[in-house]
């Protein structure tokens, strides 16, 4: 193995000194620790060498994660304290996603793998043009500055006869499914509002302002194929838009939510609220992503794709899941920019423990005596923001062994404008002059359990109602728990009236107490899913938004619902809806659970102009493998900075 192109030409005996450092230093890194902004520059600099005549342009660099077969030895000797100088870690791996730019201008997309020690490119393929890289910061921005050149947007803004004190701006959101008279392409849109200039104040709410365009982005051509004028009616009004009238905003008001905009300000009577822990927090954090708390073990990585996603977790020293993590969303936490410079993004997880009010209790009425302990939780949390929304996502991990995996959804709602006097069956006024739109917003949830072992079984439980009779149920008071074991990959969906759940369980490991399998339960949010029709493009390209649970058998690579490549997709190819057609056996089999839910948004005024937030859970909590209540050894402690208010006596 030879390092001599990577090193200077005056080659010093410190500097050979610090590169060898560094090379040791990554070989001991950890197969699950995220790439260090090194490794990054070396992925970057390997890829320019490597297409030295032709123009690059970077989207992304991450950490390859380890094959199954690799990395599970490895953490198995890891957790039974059993790694010395002499074990062999996984090969480190990254991947970088780029185009090269011919003397066409079209990019081409490539995808390659390198190995970071030998300083090798070991895999590289050109992506069928069918296929679209995920979008970029970057292409946003681009594509809000063709918007602004283009010639075709100014003329179509200009018949508008804006006020001087309102500035256009440009919103980028993704194009969706290419159009039928759409040339084959990579596509934006632009969402255009308009930003009220009196106050003074650059937060001031600019979506109380909708203009009623949608230009259209050629990111290929670099440049504005169209201006869409939207329609503006309401009910029993066409679709296609009429002519816009000039005063098209005069209609609207200002709506603001920064504190010094709200036309009364904040509440004066609102007093602060402090959690303080003076003796520090109960979690520790060593080897940069390795959380100890509570009996909790556990790994945080990241993705540009999921967040935080959380490895090898354990309780106790037991294995729970290898993998959990948010199969459809998009994120960053070093940014590799067009021109392969990297930079960091600091502080994008929170780490933090938080009380959730009682976590058991009881009283012995006989003595008066109450025992009472406090639900402490350790939360992993993330924030993303895209354009107008915002989503929380956070693992929460409590004392009694559950995991609550919380997607929280606020900002202000997607909205358009509307005539004056006029509603809408498609949304709700929330604003004079905006209709916020009806909308769905659907997540999954990949969950890569490892109960007791990697081989698992996926078990459908319900409890179901059995007529009266005189053998089993002579006074009608009994019900049947009824459980099905899945055999195959398949769906299924959540019933609440059968109190469907799914057990994930361990069939080889028996509870010494029940005698049932170990295992974990899933608790999947009962919700709607997709409601655009079967026939549709969004349906063709949202095949895992059908139902509320698919189970797969694993397969390493296989990590997001809808498929690799889902951006300006036509159906979705990849994802759960054909790993499942795959028929695999998944009994006592090493098995991925998804569990997919959906916020049916239909806007109201308390909405705006920013929404409070909704909030979903999947909930996985122990049935069965514990030998009791894990959080029974959680002291019971007087809160003694809390002063009672108020006459003694309580209800």
């Amino acid at each position: 193995m030879s390092h001599t192109k990577e090193l200077p030409q005056q080659d010093t005996s410190e500097h050979r000194y610090n590169k060898i450092t560094r090379y040791l230093e990554m070989l001991h890194l950890h197969p699950l620790a995220n790439l260090t902004v090194d490794e990054a520059c070396a992925v970057r600099d390997l890829i320019k060498s490597a297409h030295s005549n032709a123009v690059i342009e970077f989207r992304e660099i991450g950490m390859r994660e380890p094959s199954k077969q690799e990395l599970v030895p490895f953490l198995e000797l890891e957790n039974s304290g059993k790694l010395t100088q002499s074990t062999l870690y996984p090969l480190r791996l990254a991947y970088c996603h780029y185009d090269t730019v011919g003397p066409d201008k079209i990019p081409v997309y490539r995808e390659a793998v390198v190995d970071i020690a030998a300083r090798q490119v070991i895999q590289s393929e050109i992506v069928s043009k069918t296929f679209h890289a995920s979008l970029t910061l970057a292409e946003f921005e681009t594509a809000i500055r063709i918007i602004h050149e283009s010639t075709m947007y100014k003329e179509a803004l200009a018949e508008l006869e804006l006020p001087v004190y309102i500035e256009p701006i440009v919103e980028p959101w993704p194009y969706g499914a290419l159009e039928t008279d759409d040339k084959p392409g990579r596509y934006f849109q632009g969402v255009i509002y308009g930003k009220d200039t009196r106050s003074g104040n650059a937060d001031t709410n600019f979506y109380a302002f909708p203009i009623p365009l949608l230009p259209i982005v050629d990111y290929y051509r670099q440049k504005v194929v169209r201006v869409i004028k939207l329609a503006t009616g309401g009910i029993g009004d066409s679709l296609s838009a009429t002519p816009i009238e000039k005063n098209v905003l005069d209609h609207c008001t200002p709506a603001e939510y920064a504190p010094e905009l709200i036309p009364n300000g904040t509440r004066r009577d609102f007093k602060s609220l402090d959690v303080t822990q003076p003796s520090g927090p109960s979690f520790k954090v060593t080897d940069e992503s390795l959380v100890e708390w509570q009996k909790w073990r556990f790994r945080v990585g990241w993705t540009s794709r999921e967040g935080a996603v959380i490895h090898d977790v354990r309780y106790d020293g037991r294995s729970l899941f290898h993998r959990l993590s948010i199969s459809e969303m998009y994120f960053d936490a070093f940014v590799v920019k067009p021109d392969g410079q990297v930079e960091r993004q600091p502080n994008v997880i929170c780490l933090h423990e938080q009380d959730n009010g009682i976590g058991w209790k009881h009283t012995n009425w006989r003595t008066g005596r109450a025992v009472v302990t406090r639900n402490r939780e350790l939360v992993v949390q993330f924030i993303l923001t895209l354009a107008n929304y915002e989503y929380i996502f956070a693992y929460k991990f409590n004392l009694a062994g559950g995991i609550d995996i919380e997607v929280r959804a606020t900002g202000i709602v997607s909205c358009v404008n509307i005539d004056a006097g006029k509603a809408s069956e498609y949304g709700n006024i929330v604003n004079p002059g905006v209709l916020a739109q009806n909308h769905q917003h659907i997540f999954a949830v990949r969950i890569d359990p490892a109960i007791d072992g990697h081989r698992n079984t996926l078990i459908q439980e319900e409890s179901l109602q059995v007529m009266m009779n005189e053998k089993t149920n002579p006074s009608g008071n009994f019900y049947q728990v009824v459980n099905k074991v899945i055999k195959q990959s398949s769906w299924a969906d959540a019933m609440p009236m059968n109190n469907r759940i799914f057990k994930i369980v361990n069939p080889s490991k028996k509870n010494p107490t029940s005698g049932k399998p170990v295992g974990y339960k899933l608790i999947t949010p009962p919700t709607q899913l997709l409601l655009a029709d079967p026939d549709s493009k969004q349906a063709k390209r949202a095949k895992f938004a059908q139902h509320h649970v698919w189970v797969t058998k694993y397969r390493d690579g296989e990590l997001w619902a809808a498929g690799k490549y889902p951006f300006q997709s036509d159906a979705e190819v990849g994802g759960v809806h054909e790993m499942v057609a795959r028929g695999d056996d998944i009994e006592n089999e090493d098995i991925v659970v998804w569990s997919v839910f959906c916020l049916t948004h239909n806007p109201r005024v308390e909405d705006w102009p920013v929404m409070p937030v909704e909030t979903h859970h999947v909930q996985l909590r122990p049935s069965d493998f514990f030998t009791g209540n894990p959080s029974i050894d959680v002291p019971s402690v007087a809160n003694n900075t809390s002063q009672l208010v108020g006459p003694i006596t309580c209800c």
